[in-house]
């Protein structure tokens, strides 16, 4: 379970940071690849924006391409040492601003300021309670017309099939990992779900609007890609649910066409 506590032992001392999280996008093709392919055809429509939020950007593999679709980019992170690497990284950029939280808390931001929240490959990382607290305040941080794109994990939805292969004997477990015939948990957050993610929106007041579950390296549908706004925004409607089993398979396709069309190497 990667608690809070977890996260910033994980991201702010223990991972080397080497490749700059570079190295997660490898799939796809690069970081570039991976955005113009696979997640800037997702939010499209709500680019650019005045003011938006990056929750948990890392050493700014996204912020790099938020940045130009901002007239104000803020950016929080529990780790100092991202944010630090962040505000080296882009420091000739007068668009943004940086916060180090406590991982649950945006206090920071004002409320009624955001036209979009946005964060990618990093909640998955963050169980239920921690998802909660962050729609819980995005309700009144979000403008009458905002939203938010979050992924987040799904992986609570197969609780008993992740809980019976951890049973297993290391030795054994690492061959039926090897051969595909049980699925990597990629240190996703076990009480979070799809179904969590909707219901903490109408909690809070927001109305959930789509959800794509998506594949990760699996063959389950551990993680999803969840939009959000407010009940009374023009974008509030009943939520549509999509299950893609073919994410994976379409990061493959971006990478093959990504040795074509990539400006630079690849990372």
């Amino acid at each position: 379970m990667p608690t809070v506590e977890w996260n910033l032992q994980a991201w702010n001392v223990s991972y080397d940071w080497a490749k700059d999280g570079h190295e997660w996008s490898s799939a796809w093709g690069g970081s570039d690849a991976q955005w113009f392919g696979a997640i800037l055809p997702r939010i499209h429509a709500f680019l650019p924006s005045d003011t938006i939020l990056e929750i948990a950007p890392g050493f700014g593999r996204w912020t790099n391409h938020l940045k130009n679709h901002a007239g104000h980019l803020i950016v929080v992170d529990l780790a100092e040492r991202c944010i630090s690497a962040c505000q080296e990284r882009f420091a000739s950029a007068s668009n943004i601003t940086y916060h180090v939280n406590d991982g649950r808390s945006l206090a920071m931001v004002p409320d009624n300021s955001l036209d979009f929240v946005f964060s990618f490959d990093s909640l998955v990382h963050a169980e239920a309670d921690v998802i909660q607290a962050y729609l819980t305040q995005l309700a009144d941080k979000l403008k009458p017309g905002g939203a938010g794109f979050v992924h987040h994990s799904n992986l609570g939805s197969y609780q008993r099939a992740f809980a019976f292969g951890e049973k297993i004997p290391a030795k054994a477990r690492h061959l039926l990992l090897e051969r595909g015939l049980i699925d990597q948990a990629h240190c996703r957050a076990s009480s979070m779900t799809a179904a969590l993610f909707e219901q903490y929106c109408d909690q809070a007041g927001l109305q959930c609007v789509g959800q794509e579950l998506v594949n990760w390296g699996t063959t389950r549908l551990i993680d999803c890609f969840s939009l959000f706004t407010r009940k009374t925004a023009s974008w509030a409607r009943p939520n549509r649910i999509v299950e893609n089993p073919h994410f994976m398979s379409q990061a493959a396709a971006i990478r093959r066409l990504s040795h074509v069309y990539a400006h630079s190497r690849t990372d």
